[in-house]
């Protein structure tokens, strides 16, 4: 066994492939010791560079899957810590508080008569509309949608896309903006759905969420 070693040595094997050849499990110090002044090929140097590389490919690709679980598992409690704040938000004044800090973000401040708001994200949108269908009992009719996008999008299939979203029917579509200075240029995000901009007809509501938002900015007692 030890001549078949050595000679396996003296082809360039390392020790992990001798051991694995002959079904071994050698120490690498006995191996080591039972080599000693074996003569190496002059390419067992240049193996041992190319594994080395590959080992360290290998590694970084274990450490960024132990790195991405390990990401996983801390989102994942956080989300499980959390989730007890969505119940809040069956309380109406706690809905109203939510309805006005995203308008704060991304709603129009200017529009007198009617309540804007947009976003590019789907999720965002749902959450601003179910929370004005939960806090208001609002007419429906009066809810208006457009599309704004960049001049390659299907605009035809994104206002579907929006319609289904926001679940206000397509005739209820203004005509759809496009920003010209697109014209010619490639969209490179394949899920960019543009702009859904919301638009409901109550100055009643608009001004409420306005004030909210406002008591809000003052920061009293906190």
């Amino acid at each position: 066994m030890r001549e078949k070693i050595i000679n396996l040595r003296k082809v360039g094997k390392t020790y992990s492939e001798i051991n694995k050849i002959l079904n071994l499990n050698i120490p690498k110090s006995t191996l080591s010791y039972w080599c000693k002044g074996v003569v190496l090929p002059k390419t067992y140097h240049e193996k041992i560079e190319k594994l080395n590389i590959i080992n360290r490919a290998e590694g970084r690709k274990i450490a960024l899957k132990r790195n991405r679980e390990k990401r996983k598992t801390y989102f994942y409690e956080i989300q499980n810590r959390m989730f007890y704040l969505f119940e809040k938000l069956r309380d109406k004044n706690t809905a109203l508080i939510a309805l006005a800090v995203l308008f704060l973000g991304e709603g129009s401040k200017t529009s007198k008569g009617s309540l804007v708001f947009g976003n590019s994200n789907p999720s965002i949108i749902r959450l601003f509309l179910k929370l004005l269908r939960y806090c208001y009992n609002i007419d429906e009719s009066k809810l208006r949608c457009t599309f704004q996008g960049r001049a390659d999008q299907n605009i035809e299939e994104l206002e579907k896309f929006w319609s289904r979203v926001t679940r206000i029917p397509l005739v209820q579509f203004y005509r759809a903006r496009i920003d010209p200075r697109t014209v010619g240029k490639k969209t490179r995000k394949y899920d960019y759905k543009g702009v859904c901009r919301i638009e409901y007809f109550s100055a009643n509501v608009f001004w409420e969420i306005k004030t909210i938002s406002e008591i809000l900015c003052q920061n009293k007692g906190l």
